[in-house]
C-alpha cells in the first residue's frame, strides 16, 4: 500500500505543475465541515478495522440515483458503492478500464501544435488506469470515461453497459473517434457534451443516442481555444463551463459552442461540479455563475487537487483525489 501511495503522489506531482503559482486567496469556509473518515475503513476477519481502503487513487466520484455514493479508483474493482454513512455496499457495474496512463510528454519536447499529455501502455501501465471521470444523468444512468481507450461508456442505473461512445482502442479527431478524452455532461435538452481533451482540444456535442451534432474549440490560449479542456458542467440554460486547466481559468459557451466570456485566474482545476441552485464547486471553490468566490471547503481551495467531485441532494460534498482519497464535506 505504502509503495503504490508513493506512485500515486509521484503521478499526482507530474499531473499538478502549475498550482504553486500565485494565485487569488479563497474565500473562507462558512457552511461545511469536514468527515473525519469517509468511507468507513474496511473491516478484518476478526471484525477490526483494516483501513485506509486502498484506492491508489480516485478520479472520479458520483451519486447514483438511489443516493449512494459511486467512487471511481483506478485498481480492481474499479467503482465501489458506499452509502452516504460511509457503509460499504459492493462493486458496481461492468466496466473494466485500459491498463494505458496518462502522463506528460516532456516539457523540452513540447510545442504549441500538440497536446502537453501522451499514453503510455504495456507494463509500464496500471490495473484500470484509464478511469478517468464518472458522471450520473438525470435518469440515473452511470457515464465513466476511459482516457486511453479513447472511449466513454454509458451504463443503467442496474450498472449494465448500454453504449459506447468513440472507438475503443483507436485515437482520433474524428466525428466517431476521441484522443483521450476527458469529461461529460448532460445539456437540459438531452444533448451529450463530451470534453476530448487530452490529446485533442475540442468540445463535441452528441444526440442523447450519440449521433454527432458539431464541435467547437481549437489548441491555443485565446478567447474559445484550449491547452486542456479537462472538465465540464452545464446550466440549466444550456451554457456550457469548460475548465482550462493548463491555461487556469473557465471558459463559458452558449448550447451551440459559441464563446461567451470566461472566468480567469482562477486555478489549473481539474473538477468542476454544478449544485442545484445552480452555483459551480470549481475544485474546493464554490462560485457562482459569472465565477465569483462564495465560500471554499474546509482545508480546501481553487488549488485543491480533487480530481472529480459530487453533489448530494442535501448538499453534502465528495471529493476524489489522486492521492487516493475521498473527502466528504458535510453542509451545516
Amino acid at each position: 500500500m505504502r509503495v503504490s501511495r508513493f506512485f500515486a503522489a509521484l503521478m499526482v506531482a507530474s499531473l499538478f505543475p502549475l498550482l504553486a503559482n500565485a494565485q487569488p486567496a479563497d474565500p473562507p469556509a462558512k457552511r461545511y465541515k469536514a468527515v473525519a473518515e469517509w468511507p468507513k475503513p474496511p473491516r478484518g476477519d476478526k471484525g477490526f478495522a483494516a483501513g485506509p481502503w486502498n484506492y491508489w487513487q480516485v478520479p472520479g466520484v458520483a451519486v447514483a440515483r438511489n443516493g449512494n455514493i459511486l467512487v471511481l479508483h483506478r485498481g480492481e474493482y474499479p467503482i465501489l458503492e458506499y452509502r452516504p454513512n460511509g457503509d460499504f455496499v459492493g462493486p458496481w457495474g461492468d466496466v473494466t478500464f485500459d491498463q494505458g496512463k496518462v502522463m506528460f510528454v516532456p516539457k523540452e519536447n513540447r510545442t504549441p501544435a500538440i497536446s502537453g499529455y501522451q499514453a503510455v501502455y504495456g507494463p509500464p501501465g496500471c490495473s484500470n488506469c484509464g478511469a478517468h471521470e464518472i458522471r450520473v444523468d438525470r435518469h440515473g444512468n452511470v457515464w465513466v470515461v476511459d482516457a486511453p481507450a479513447h472511449v466513454i461508456y454509458k451504463m443503467n442505473p442496474q450498472g449494465r453497459t448500454v453504449m459506447t461512445l468513440g472507438t475503443k482502442g483507436k485515437a482520433g479527431n474524428t466525428q466517431n473517434s476521441f484522443y483521450m478524452p476527458t469529461d461529460i455532461a448532460f445539456a437540459p435538452n438531452g444533448e451529450l457534451v463530451v470534453a476530448d481533451g487530452y490529446g485533442n482540444a475540442r468540445i463535441m456535442r452528441f444526440t442523447a443516442d450519440g449521433k454527432f451534432l458539431g464541435q467547437f474549440g481549437s489548441r491555443g490560449n485565446g478567447p474559445g481555444q484550449f491547452q486542456l479542456p479537462h472538465n465540464l458542467v452545464i446550466d440549466k440554460n444550456g451554457l456550457i463551463y469548460v475548465s482550462d486547466r493548463e491555461n487556469r481559468r473557465v471558459e463559458i459557451f452558449d448550447a451551440q459552442g459559441k464563446y461567451l466570456r470566461e472566468w480567469k485566474n482562477v486555478g489549473s482545476l481539474s473538477s468542476l461540479a454544478m449544485t442545484r441552485d445552480q452555483q459551480i464547486w470549481a475544485g474546493g471553490v464554490l462560485r457562482s455563475l459569472d465565477g465569483k468566490a462564495i465560500e471554499s471547503l474546509p482545508g480546501e481551495g481553487a488549488n485543491a487537487r480533487a480530481h472529480g467531485a459530487a453533489i448530494a441532494e442535501n448538499g453534502d460534498v465528495y471529493l476524489g483525489l489522486l492521492d487516493g482519497t475521498v473527502k466528504k464535506f458535510v453542509r451545516q
